[in-house]
């Protein structure tokens, strides 16, 4: 294996495909990075098992193909304090790879290539396209309410399912629920998979909010994104999501309309002063009117005041201060419909803008 390649043309595939990496090292061979080198082509594979992820790049100055595995990080480590526009010749010698790059000169440990796990591909049925905004929108919009190391397992992953031509993914932790949707009148299938956390979170980093494609591949345990310049392969969750229909409430009789920025700036500043493990800020509603307020065991306190379009009863109910935020966050820039039934009902957060978003908070008891 030998070939010539330009230091910021290797960093940009390394760095993509870092998060791939195991951490842990339960075999040593899985803190590598396999390079393969084809005639006119460069891949770059990591996995820890669970996800897959390959870069592609394109190469002018092939001397001799090969395929072999090295560490991760330290050939990472090695490309960021090179100097940019520097030149780099990787090659082979006795089983280490002898990296060239100027009067710098690096040897690396290697392990086989035969020893590198794969994740098998199989063959599928349900494939379809999108671009990469498109899931990127999917993604963004629910993520953030998947749950962490929940011992119901499926909770620990993110819903995507198609149905009668719509895309939609969920994510709930128990106590909140976020739900976007996607119309898509070119996708007759209708399969229904819960991808894992690490899953999702890789797949963000890779996505940009741009019309590019993607190919995307569904089996009974993988799904496979393929986009131009990497294809990313996850394990999926073997478990059955809840009804989500079940926990999403019709919109109350109860309705608040606002900006979503100054309710998130209004809760930024009143949360200060929140129970830090709680997190609780009860809202008082009243024609016109909405006050947030917070409290914590030092007796502090902090009150804030918003006009609203209220007409109804008064009502006085509690949330976490952070799922409020999250929602906000991923809502996009304008008015914000709340609604509720009751002082012991369920929020429903929907912007006035998108309708294909909607987040639900449990409310708590302070």
């Amino acid at each position: 294996m030998k070939f010539n390649i330009q230091r910021e043309a290797l960093l940009k595939p390394l760095q993509l495909v870092l998060g791939a990496v195991e951490r842990r090292q339960t075999l040593p061979i899985l803190g590598n990075v396999m390079i393969d080198v084809q005639s006119d082509l460069l891949l770059l594979t990591a996995t820890d098992m669970e996800i897959e992820l390959v870069a592609r790049v394109k190469l002018d100055n092939v001397t001799e193909t090969g395929t072999i595995t090295t560490s991760a990080r330290k050939l990472l480590d090695i490309c960021r304090n090179l100097p940019n526009d520097i030149n780099l010749d990787i090659s082979l010698d006795n089983e280490r790879l002898l990296l060239k790059a100027g009067r710098s000169r690096f040897t690396l440990a290697t392990l086989s290539a035969d020893e590198f796990p794969y994740i098998e591909d199989a063959p599928t049925d349900n494939e379809f396209n999108l671009q990469q905004q498109e899931l990127h929108y999917l993604l963004q919009s629910t993520y953030f309410s998947m749950a962490q190391q929940d011992v119901r397992y499926y909770l620990n992953g993110l819903l995507f399912e198609i149905k009668d031509h719509v895309i939609k993914t969920v994510a709930t932790d128990g106590h909140r629920l976020a739900f976007c949707q996607l119309a898509k009148s070119d996708i007759n299938l209708e399969p229904s998979v819960i991808i894992p956390r690490k899953g999702v979170s890789e797949l963000l980093r890779l996505l940009n909010e741009t019309d590019a494609p993607l190919t995307i591949y569904i089996t009974d345990k993988h799904i496979r994104v393929a986009a131009d310049d990497f294809t990313f392969t996850s394990k999926l969750v073997d478990g059955r999501f809840p009804d989500y229909d079940r926990v999403i409430p019709r919109r109350g009789d109860k309705l608040i309309s606002l900006d979503a920025m100054v309710l998130k700036e209004a809760l930024g500043r009143v949360s200060i002063l929140s129970n830090e493990k709680y997190r609780g800020v009860r809202i008082q509603l009243s024609p016109g009117l909405l006050k947030l307020s917070a409290n914590n065991p030092e007796q502090e306190q902090a009150e804030e005041e918003i006009e609203t379009d209220y007409d109804n009863e008064t009502l006085e109910i509690a949330f976490n201060v952070s799922y409020l935020q999250d929602g906000l966050n991923a809502m996009p820039k304008g008015p914000v419909i709340l609604s509720l039934t009751d002082a012991n009902s369920s929020l429903l957060m929907e912007s006035d803008i998108d309708s294909n978003r909607v987040y639900v908070i449990m409310p708590m008891r302070l």
